[in-house]
């Protein structure tokens, strides 16, 4: 009883002693907590006041001098290398060695993947070689002069021979609207974003590790759009692709691809918002031929792992792929590495072009604003005549005396002679310019000699008020608009993203757990059938997608799904007796 007695006693002291100090030490820590958010909050505006004073001290020590008479608009078009060395001069990241490669147009390894580490590609940097360039001086020879004023005489030669339906239908309405007119009139907002308090805490801690597509997740951290209409608004600007039609010097047109590219990244900046997860077989079609000259359709084929394939065809052009990607959540940030190529074709010239797109990374995902930044490096391949295009997206860093989001690129032909440089970012816009000259420098660096840059892509603004309904663009607010005679599968009709879009949360919550537990039935009654055939000695057929096949991909030699052709037959005919039951 005496031992007893003594270690109730003891056990009471020390439950004292702890309840006295852990009052104090979660005081302590919280304190801490807070310094250290003030300190982030004060090393940010110190960087970032840094850049705005190193950016008012290279305009006002670089200020170029008028002489009197002269025309403002020239200097604007031509700079001289030597005036204009820090505004002109910058570093391109030339193509690595093919055994230095760790994402090909073929395969992909995971393992090389350090899932430690920001960038995937942060990891060779200190052994990527660099080129540098600056632009040619004005008086540069008259030789040059006239084979640039001759390139441009035989393109608009060449584009007078296209055929009206060929024309940019961009550049076309804008011009004018003799030659195309919209067929209705498009909506240009939709509903406000309600204000919903939730506890984000509770939910994100019990996702750290896994993966993101298979943690379920409430609308409150959606945008009322899926992953089927989100990848369809990479098309925004399509216009790239028609202006790249007209092109006949292949490495030209291999720049305008590159910056339809970077193009498609130009929405993730203030799109934090979570894309629904398509249900399997979930379709979305987009016919704006009428008026944006392509129409596009996508379809989910896969649930485990989740992928989607994708149509899409234009003016002289065609491109699909097949998506899927990994994604991991780390506490502070979330890496999203897609998977996947795309490709894209000419008609005209048969040049076929694929592409990976680069890891995209979404910070302060417990404290802090969010924010998204996209870094790596992305190979483009024109497989018919050998030309590529490496681009390198640099990762945002604080400390950085990068332009932050900053995209280069060079574009080298089948001897890897380099042909173009490119140089912008992804978030505004990407310049391009012939290389007219290459020399070596003392330090083994090539150094590329260019003509003037042109503006190939531009990142229009958002709506007015945009930021009060998730920061669509104005192609992001028409993808849900509702439109009669599509599949009874297109994500227009799935109710719980209308619920959301129309600002019903809450309902909109249940009618996604309706909708989940639906398409769980589903795979537990297919896995149930393909048990009993399996044990009566039949073979029971996997799922198949309804408008895609799967076919072996002759570039990669990899097995994706192909577009069959038949949806437009049977939209015209709105026969849908082929589509699935999947919504409620």
């Amino acid at each position: 009883m005496t031992g007893n007695f003594l270690c109730f006693q003891a056990c009471s002291e020390f439950y004292e002693l702890a309840e006295v100090n852990g009052r104090r030490w979660q005081k302590m820590l919280q304190h801490e907590h807070d310094q250290r958010l003030k300190l982030e909050e004060m090393v940010e505006q110190l960087a970032k006041d840094q850049a705005s004073l190193e950016n008012k001290a290279r305009k006002s020590f670089h200020q170029p001098t008028q002489n009197p008479g002269s025309n403002p608009s020239d200097d604007e078009d031509f700079f001289d290398a030597l005036d204009h060395q820090v505004e002109d001069e910058f570093k391109v990241a030339l193509p690595p060695k093919p055994e230095k490669l760790h994402r090909t147009d073929s395969d992909f390894s995971m393992e090389s993947y350090n899932t430690n580490d920001v960038s995937s590609e942060s990891e060779s940097e200190n052994t990527i070689s660099e080129a540098r360039v600056f632009t040619a001086k004005t008086d540069s020879p008259q030789k040059t002069q006239k084979e640039i004023l001759k390139s441009e005489h035989k393109r608009t030669s060449s584009q007078d021979k296209l055929k009206v339906r060929q024309l940019t239908s961009v550049d076309s309405l804008n011009a004018g609207s003799e030659l195309v007119s919209p067929k209705r009139v498009r909506r240009t907002r939709i509903p406000e974003r309600p204000n919903y308090s939730l506890n984000l805490w509770s939910i994100m801690k019990n996702c750290i590790g896994k993966e993101l597509s298979k943690i379920p997740m409430p609308v409150n951290f959606s945008e009322p759009l899926s992953m089927l209409q989100r990848i369809t608004e990479e098309f925004e600007y399509a216009d790239c692709l028609e202006k790249a039609v007209r092109c006949d010097d292949s490495a030209e047109q291999m720049a305008w691809v590159a910056a339809f590219t970077i193009s498609a990244f130009s929405t993730t900046l203030l799109r934090t918002g979570k894309p629904f997860n398509p249900l399997l077989g979930e379709t979305y079609e987009c016919d704006r031929l009428d008026d944006l000259g392509w129409r596009n359709i996508a379809e989910q084929v896969s649930h485990h792992p989740p992928a989607l394939a994708m149509h899409t065809e234009g003016r002289g052009w065609t491109c699909w792929q097949e998506f899927t990607m990994t994604s991991k959540f780390r506490g502070k940030y979330l890496q999203i590495i897609p998977l996947g190529i795309a490709h894209l074709i000419f008609h005209k010239t048969g040049n076929h072009y694929t592409w990976r797109k680069v890891t995209t990374t979404v910070h302060n995902i417990i404290v802090g604003k969010l924010w998204v930044d996209n870094h790596g490096e992305m190979d483009i391949t024109n497989h018919k005549n050998g030309d590529k295009c490496h681009l390198k997206y640099s990762a945002y860093s604080y400390f950085s005396r990068e332009t932050p989001r900053k995209v280069t690129g060079v574009i080298t032909d089948s001897t890897n002679k380099p042909k173009w440089v490119l140089t912008g970012t992804w978030d505004s816009q990407m310049e391009g310019a012939q290389i007219l000259h290459v020399e070596e420098s003392n330090k083994g660096k090539p150094v590329f000699e260019t003509g003037p840059h042109k503006v190939l892509w531009k990142c229009r603004p958002l709506p007015p008020g945009s930021e009060k309904y998730y920061n669509f663009t104005s192609l992001a607010v028409q993808l849900n608009e509702p439109e009669d005679g599509v599949a009874p599968t297109d994500s227009r009709l799935r109710p719980d993203q209308r619920l959301m879009e129309d600002g019903k949360w809450d309902e909109s919550n249940n009618s996604k757990l309706l909708l989940e537990e639906k398409q769980r039935a589903s795979r537990r009654k297919r896995e149930a059938e393909a048990e009993k055939a399996a044990a009566e000695g039949r073979d029971y057929p996997p799922y198949s997608a309804t408008w895609f096949k799967k076919e072996k991909d002759p570039i990669t030699g990899n097995q994706i799904h192909q577009f069959t052709g038949k949806y437009w037959n049977c939209k015209s005919r709105q026969d849908w007796s082929s589509c699935p039951d999947i919504f409620l």
